[in-house]
């Protein structure tokens, strides 16, 4: 690991009972751990029940226990992986609800996306986060990794059947996202982003 790594927040984005992003983001993440300008923090959405609540200082204390732990990890992170899934052509209603929980979390910071599904890959749920994640005064990188039929692209082990590709589409994904961290990291350091 280097002096100073990168904070890297890997986010599963399902929350459905019999998901497949776990599996995806064990992969990818162990990608990442690879590098040693990385620290990696793979967040379960599922682990962090804040359901449908509105963000408000009014949430059932459930709620309010769930963010309790996950803002401070968002708020440490350098940057950001999504993983998501498509459902009806869009992302998951459970990763919206946390995103706009977190809406300074994510303020001048790096977002990348890797995402899975049938024959779109999980690509136009990528599509929409990209809106989103600028209304929060975020960068998110051009390249990402897709998982077409995902669920005949992993062997029983949570490894691609065919790993030369995803791995290449992994590494460029995290140089990307790197060098955004850095830089972003580094200026702010210098003058502090206010939105």
């Amino acid at each position: 690991m280097t002096a100073d790594p990168l904070r890297l927040a890997v986010i599963v984005g399902s929350v459905r009972d019999g998901r497949f992003g776990p599996t995806v983001a064990g992969w990818f993440a162990a990608q990442a751990a690879a590098r040693p300008d990385l620290d990696i923090d793979v967040i379960d959405l599922a682990e962090a029940p804040i359901g449908g609540a509105a963000p408000s200082t009014s949430a059932p204390a459930p709620v309010l226990e769930a963010l309790g732990g996950l803002t401070p990890r968002l708020a440490a992170a350098d940057a950001f992986v999504v993983v998501t899934p498509e459902y009806n052509h869009s992302y998951p209603a459970g990763l919206k609800n946390v995103i706009d929980w977190h809406n300074q979390q994510f303020h001048a910071k790096p977002v990348a996306f890797v995402s899975y599904g049938g024959i779109s890959g999980g690509l136009r749920a990528v599509e929409h986060l990209r809106a989103v994640f600028a209304e929060l005064h975020a960068v998110t990188t051009r390249d990402t990794v897709s998982f077409h039929g995902a669920w005949e692209c992993f062997d029983g082990n949570g490894q691609p059947k065919d790993p030369v590709g995803p791995a290449a589409a992994a590494k460029t994904l995290l140089d990307q996202l790197s060098w955004w961290a850095r830089t972003l990291r580094d200026a702010k350091a210098i003058t502090p982003y206010t939105a």
